[in-house]
């Protein structure tokens, strides 16, 4: 990402899931040379009737400083008949000591191609994305002025 600030500016994270509702992590900062965990539990899945409540843990938002995690609650879903899903989480953040919360949602356009809106509790983000079967690459405004890149794969 390119920013002044060392922390955001090179992210890299590897998850694994461990249960089909469990999934483990870690996220290494090489500039402040940081390593966090990663975690999140699903406690109800998505179907045709309710959102998917997970619980998680990451570093806090992006221009947190290094080492402050956040916690969440998150219920999100695709609505139906529409080609959108939203989200809404209850966030505790280290950095902040206190509550917030991030919301967001993502437009599915065509084959693949997305433009999400996030709003991390303190700030907006826009992204646009393309994500095949198991590669994706994100175009990211984050704080609508600061631009990076993000590239995900799967195997």
């Amino acid at each position: 990402m390119d920013t002044g600030q060392e922390r955001p500016r090179w992210r890299f994270t590897a998850n694994y899931r461990v249960h089909p509702r469990v999934q483990i992590g870690v996220e290494y900062n090489p500039l402040v040379d940081e390593v966090d965990p990663l975690a999140t539990v699903f406690l109800l899945t998505e179907d045709h009737r309710r959102p998917a409540f997970f619980l998680g843990t990451s570093s806090d938002r992006i221009g947190s400083p290094k080492g402050t995690q956040s916690y969440y609650l998150t219920a999100s879903k695709v609505l139906p008949r529409v080609p959108l899903s939203a989200y809404g989480s209850l966030n505790y953040s280290e950095w902040d000591d206190g509550f917030n919360v991030p919301f967001g949602a993502e437009w599915f356009i065509w084959r693949g191609f997305s433009a999400r809106y996030m709003y991390d509790g303190e700030r907006s983000h826009l992204m646009g994305n393309w994500f095949g079967d198991n590669f994706g690459i994100s175009l990211i405004a984050v704080w609508m002025d600061t631009f990076g890149i993000a590239v995900a794969g799967g195997f």
